[in-house]
């Protein structure tokens, strides 16, 4: 990990709060991508988590820290618990 990056733990949680920048969002589409700082996948946002974050919007450029979790539909990994970075 690189020394700009940062994790954190979620000491109630036990998850990992990873800090990105939102590549990109449409707020049409209600769905976009975090690039993580400490690099490897970019993690899916859903428009939900968004608004569950207490956001209007999320913009391209903008820093967020967030944790992963997991879809027990689809099994797919996806940004959540978002805040302003």
């Amino acid at each position: 990990m690189s020394p700009t990056s940062r994790s954190i733990t979620n000491a109630t949680k036990g998850f990992i709060m990873t800090t990105g920048t939102v590549k990109w969002f449409n707020s049409t589409k209600g769905f976009g991508f975090i690039e993580p700082d400490n690099g490897g996948a970019d993690a899916f946002v859903h428009i939900s988590a968004v608004e569950r974050a207490g956001m209007r919007e999320i913009v391209e450029g903008q820093k967020l820290s967030y944790e992963l979790e997991r879809d027990n539909k689809s099994g797919k990994m996806s940004a959540c618990n978002l805040q302003a970075a």
